[in-house]
């Protein structure tokens, strides 16, 4: 059953190209399209572990717009929404080969000059207004002079900074870590794939729980607000999401959540996915219910990007270090935040509060102790679902508040890294 027209393009040409979602009985959605040269694609979006039609109501239609994308790509005026976070490669070399990389970091080349990532910096903010600026590679923490730059970005009028970083360095050099508090760092986004060495040994090469754990310790002396971002692969991750929720709580205020990227096809990655390797954002909520108890009616779709890019959850950790849901799907409501808001939700959440004298807890919680809660005992779990030349939806690019800065133009962030499949076999 037709339930959606869009477009997508095809994975191997790269051709922007008609698409439909279509249902099946069971529930599960999948994007087909056909290239006149390549042939017929399928592709699972949606398993049927909830009702697509209630998590997608309020998304708007694509009808006739989308047809140049994402060639030239750029924020054109059909794009709908404003630039919540921008990320900046600052380097390309790294201290990890991971399987997975968006980005396909590892390269030896030389570094962008500092004079080069300050001129950039200044261009998104005048682009962007006041985005949260990701610093990101490869592995940004190889560059030295990383607190000069974070120090220019405040000063220049991004709201907040954020490292996108391994851990590696942080864990092993609390100086510099502290460099960067210093320089005005906000949040860390920690690559965190597990809670066992196993994960790490087919993700990342090695063993790496321990090193993570260390990463975590020297932010959280700095009150650098930690958010922990696992790469979930089926067969490899996905029976451990229960596992790094009970941790994120017990590391609870260093750690402020968990945002959850079901594994796209893009940049580096070991071979083309068969469809059963598909991991979907219904997935990943309904693993989670399994693992934790968590009611799927927690989880809302995400605040001003395309519902299908993700989802946000927040929750009170009670003594027992279970989770009490304070989010909802029904209070999702037609009217989306704009990317300003959403900026300000993701650093309310995402960024390390204050210490405060420990409060005694009763069951009957006045509202000074619900703050005090909201501030010190609470996590936030998130998801962004990204697209690679598969699954790519350009409804959904339309929607897009992950933008990516590179050589004076601002891109969403999937049609940036965007990797044509040189192997697909046709659907």
């Amino acid at each position: 059953m037709i339930i959606r027209e869009t477009r997508s393009v095809c994975p191997v040409c790269l051709k922007n190209i008609p698409a439909q979602l279509n249902q099946n009985s069971d529930g599960a959605v999948y994007l087909e399209k056909i290239c006149p040269e390549h042939g017929e694609f399928k592709v699972a979006v949606w398993r049927g572990c909830m009702s697509f039609s209630q998590w997608t109501q309020y998304a708007k239609p694509l009808g006739e717009l989308g047809q140049n994308c994402p060639g030239n790509c750029g924020i054109c005026p059909e794009h709908e929404i404003g630039s919540c976070c921008v990320l900046l490669e600052v380097t390309k070399r790294c201290n990890l080969h991971c399987r997975f990389c968006f980005a396909d970091g590892g390269s030896q080349n030389e570094d962008i000059s500092m004079a080069e990532l300050k001129e950039a910096v200044t261009d998104i903010v005048r682009q962007c207004g006041h985005p949260l600026l990701q610093l990101s590679g490869g592995e940004p923490t190889l560059r030295d002079d990383l607190p000069e730059l974070v120090k220019f970005a405040k000063e220049a009028g991004c709201s907040y900074v954020q490292l996108n970083t391994n851990g590696i360095r942080l864990a092993e050099d609390a100086d510099y870590a502290k460099a960067l508090a210093d320089a005005g760092l906000d949040i860390v986004f920690l690559q965190f794939d597990g809670t066992n060495d196993d994960i790490y040994k087919y993700l990342r090469g090695r063993p790496m729980l321990e090193t993570k754990l260390r990463a975590i310790d020297v932010c959280s002396k700095l009150l650098l607000g930690v958010t922990l971002v696992p790469t979930v692969v089926s067969g490899v991750n996905d029976k451990n999401l229960g596992d790094m929720i009970k941790l994120a709580s017990r590391l609870a205020p260093g750690v402020r959540g968990i945002h959850f990227q079901p594994v796209s096809y893009f940049g580096r990655y070991p071979d083309t996915p068969e469809d059963d390797s598909r991991y979907t954002l219904d997935q990943l909520m309904a693993d989670i219910g399994d693992q934790t108890g968590i009611p799927l009616q927690s989880f809302m779709p995400s605040r001003c990007d395309h519902p299908l890019c993700g989802f946000h959850a927040n929750f009170l950790i009670e003594p027992d270090g279970s989770l009490r849901p304070l989010s909802s799907i029904t209070h999702s409501s037609e009217s989306r935040g704009c990317a300003q808001d959403n900026r300000e939700y993701v650093a309310r959440h995402w960024r390390r509060p204050a210490p405060e004298p420990k409060m005694e807890i009763s069951d009957e919680m006045d509202f000074d102790t619900f703050l005090y809660r909201i501030r010190q005992q609470s996590l936030t779990l998130s998801a962004m679902a990204f697209q690679d030349a598969m699954n790519l939806n350009i409804e959904r690019l339309h929607r897009c508040s992950l933008h990516v800065y590179e050589n004076g133009n601002v891109k969403p962030f999937c049609a940036n890294y965007l990797t044509a499949f040189e192997d697909v076999k046709e659907k």
